[in-house]
């Protein structure tokens, strides 16, 4: 578990605790460490769980697929990012997400009531932790709410100029990377991928934006 501890220091949940007081906590919390060989999942749809969860190694795909196996990607979680929070509480429904790793991870695994349980042992910084959970969700959902924004385009191009724009503003620069690949953003924007490559090309041949593979300029 100590070998983590870099990766939990940048983490929004431990912001503010120090390296032996995160491995105190581990300690404390009961933390349990998984692998997950690509194409894994991690949980299922109609899951119930009781863990939030923070991806230590590796990249997952939080995602749904319907009845015919059209599949929309809800969000990809990095190395560090905290996931599973919205069904960890006492009386959530199931998941109604698949999260799949991507490439091989590993996850740490916490249990809600050990973390909102605030103990008198070694955890000095547990109220820290649990202040940290609640500015990390308030994060979440204002990701969500711009996805939300992208959704609510009515075109495949409002849909790729909104997201890319947002990218551009959040990265502070003009050329940046995406986390997705074309099949990954197409499933995330909820539009047909042949339809987004050719509305990618005519943007590129009106001269609003350039790109190689996930990596783009706005013009």
């Amino acid at each position: 578990m100590k070998k983590y501890i870099p990766v939990l220091r940048r983490t929004q949940l431990f912001a503010g605790v120090g390296d032996e007081e995160i491995l105190a906590m581990l300690d404390c919390l009961q933390v349990k460490a998984h692998s997950f060989r690509k194409g894994e999942y991690v949980f299922r749809q109609g899951e119930h769980i009781d863990d939030i969860c923070i991806l230590a190694e590796g990249r997952l795909s939080i995602q749904r697929d319907d009845y015919w196996g059209n599949r929309s990607i809800i969000n990809m979680v990095e190395t560090g990012e905290m996931f599973g929070e919205a069904y960890a509480a006492p009386g959530s429904e199931v998941m109604m997400n698949d999260v799949a790793a991507v490439e091989d991870s590993a996850v740490l695994f916490f249990n809600v009531k050990k973390i909102l349980t605030t103990c008198s042992s070694a955890c000095r910084f547990h109220s820290l932790v649990v202040q940290n959970l609640f500015f990390a969700i308030s994060e979440k959902n204002r990701k969500l709410m711009r996805k939300l924004t992208h959704m609510s385009k009515r075109t495949t191009r409002e849909k790729l100029l909104s997201y890319l724009s947002d990218e551009a503003k959040r990265q502070g620069r003009s050329s940046f990377e995406i986390p997705f690949n074309r099949q990954q953003l197409a499933d995330f924007l909820s539009v047909d991928r042949s339809a987004m490559s050719s509305e990618l090309g005519k943007m590129r041949d009106e001269g609003i934006l350039t790109f190689q593979k996930n990596r783009f300029a706005l013009l």
